[in-house]
């Protein structure tokens, strides 16, 4: 009997690609409608998970194996791998950061030198600054972003503005730091020189940044300063002092966080030095938390390192009789991840089957067709890398296809690459924290404790940046015309895929 030859693959139909976007719209506007905020517990990734059978299923009738399915999502799942180590490493730091006396250290000297009425407009400048010098969002908000929004909650500001703030920080980093492995990726997917790329960036990002501080000071002066914290910051400091010994030297886990970024050590591995290295200093400043934190009566070298691993796995827990220091330090730990990582996972592997099985071609292809315009070509791009951040819950997709997708067209109409590595970077890394279930969104909010759609209208970088790309690109404002080089440059070579020429693609290189 012969083997049955497979069916050839037909081409998608316009309808065979929106069918998965609206099953995954219908499944998670019904889980946000019955669960609330609740639905990112559970419900979303359900409804992830459900997206990515319909699309398995469209890609079965237009004659793709199970195999194929099978391949692109184990494709997604190589995509997050860094991201997955670094989400982990987080949670562990997170808790021997609590343990050791670091985080409560910042919260202390935070407390004792912030102001209600300016404090939205320094978290962001002081995440900038953090971010600029380490080229890493997730870490900024992991660590100094933990750190203001647990200060923010004592002086009895909003979280939701504070997030908003941290995140506005970080992500000017992201952008602007030579360091950032979107900033790096970006340019290399258009061909052009990071420092070049920078520059194209500054653009639009120091002009939104200074935007954002200022509503940032104002929303400080006008409700700041009537805030009425839940209780004196006087006895904070004292309970603070009374648990940990506050010292400068609990600072130290966070200076080596710096040494290693800057001498650009891979995040996970640095997140994961730094966290063992907490336990290491905590066991010798901080003998009684880590004694009463596995229930001994002094600390014993075993129960230093049983302290720290517990912590590292299952987050630090206390009760000094605040409420909010309470909810501060009792948190981390790398099984507090779990849910976020559900959550990736369901969206990445909903990108990748969308890509891979070309249903997101599908769409994009009349898009570049009925953009006519240069203003209607940026917006094009926008909403394609910001419909990707949602459709396919990771930047780093978001970064790629629009940029690998839209250059020759940008090259064909006489426009700088500039103008697109730009444009990209405004409309698919700033964005990507702004959607619930994109990997970015799901670390934000889990980090910082304040869910992604509180802190959303208050992300005012992450607004501003894209905006102020789209009016550049309308009126024409530091829009760059192409040069013969560039034209040149604007295809892979040959015998070379797109990804392999942007340097192995995400896969190769992720570091939020």
């Amino acid at each position: 009997m012969s083997r049955r030859e497979p069916r050839p693959r037909r081409a998608p139909t316009l309808a065979d690609a929106l069918i998965p976007l609206i099953a995954m719209v219908v499944l998670i506007g019904g889980s946000l409608l019955i669960f609330g905020l609740g639905a990112l517990d559970g419900p979303i990734q359900v409804a992830l998970i459900a997206s990515c059978l319909v699309a398995a299923v469209i890609a079965l009738k237009n004659g793709y194996q199970w195999g194929d399915v099978q391949a692109a999502g184990q494709s997604a799942m190589g995509s997050i791998t860094s991201a997955v180590f670094i989400l982990l490493a987080v949670g562990a730091l997170i808790g021997t950061w609590n343990l050791s006396g670091t985080i409560p250290t910042l919260v202390s000297y935070g407390l004792a030198v912030l102001s209600p009425s300016w404090f939205y407009a320094a978290t962001a400048v002081i995440c900038g600054i953090v971010a600029m010098s380490i080229g890493s969002s997730w870490t900024t908000a992991g660590t100094i972003g933990v750190g203001l929004v647990g200060i923010g909650a004592m002086l009895g500001v909003s979280p939701a503005i504070t997030a908003g703030a941290v995140i506005s920080g970080a992500y000017l980093g992201d952008k602007l730091s030579p360091l950032s492995e979107t900033t790096i990726l970006t340019a290399q997917m258009v061909k052009i020189d990071v420092m070049r790329h920078i520059r194209a960036q500054a653009w639009t990002s120091l002009p939104a940044f200074a935007i954002a501080v200022v509503v940032f000071l104002v929303l400080g002066l006008t409700t700041g300063g009537q805030a009425e914290p839940p209780a004196p910051t006087e006895v904070e400091l004292e309970k603070l002092a009374e648990v940990f010994h506050i010292t400068p030297w609990n600072l130290l886990p966070l200076v080596l966080l710096v040494v290693l970024s800057v001498r650009r050590v891979p995040a996970p591995m640095a997140l994961f030095l730094s966290a063992v290295f907490a336990g290491i200093t905590g066991a010798i400043l901080q003998p009684q938390v880590f004694a009463d934190f596995i229930g001994q009566t002094y600390l014993t070298f075993v129960g230093g390192i049983e302290a720290t691993w517990q912590a590292m796995a299952t987050g630090f827990s206390t009760s000094t009789g605040i409420a909010d220091i309470d909810r501060l330090l009792s948190r981390g730990g790398m099984d507090s991840m779990m849910l976020t990582l559900w959550l990736i996972i369901g969206a990445v592997t909903f990108g990748a089957l969308m890509d891979e099985l070309g249903l997101i071609s599908r769409i994009t292809d009349p898009l570049i067709a009925r953009a006519k315009s240069r203003g209607a070509l940026y917006l094009t791009v926008f909403a394609s890398a910001f419909g990707l951040n949602i459709v396919a819950g990771d930047q780093y997709i978001a970064l790629v296809l629009p940029a690998r997708t839209y250059r020759a067209e940008f090259a064909k109409r006489g426009l700088a690459p500039t103008n697109l590595s730009r444009l990209c970077a405004d409309s698919g890394t700033v964005t990507s924290p702004l959607v619930p279930w994109n990997s970015c969104g799901a670390f934000m909010g889990s980090t910082l404790g304040v869910g992604t759609l509180l802190y959303l209208p208050f992300a005012f970088f992450n607004i501003f940046s894209p905006l102020l790309s789209l009016i550049y690109g309308f009126t024409g404002f530091k829009v760059e015309k192409a040069a013969p080089e560039d034209v040149e440059a604007a295809g892979p070579e040959d015998g070379e895929t797109e990804l392999e020429s942007a340097g192995g693609g995400p896969e190769s290189s992720v570091d939020p």
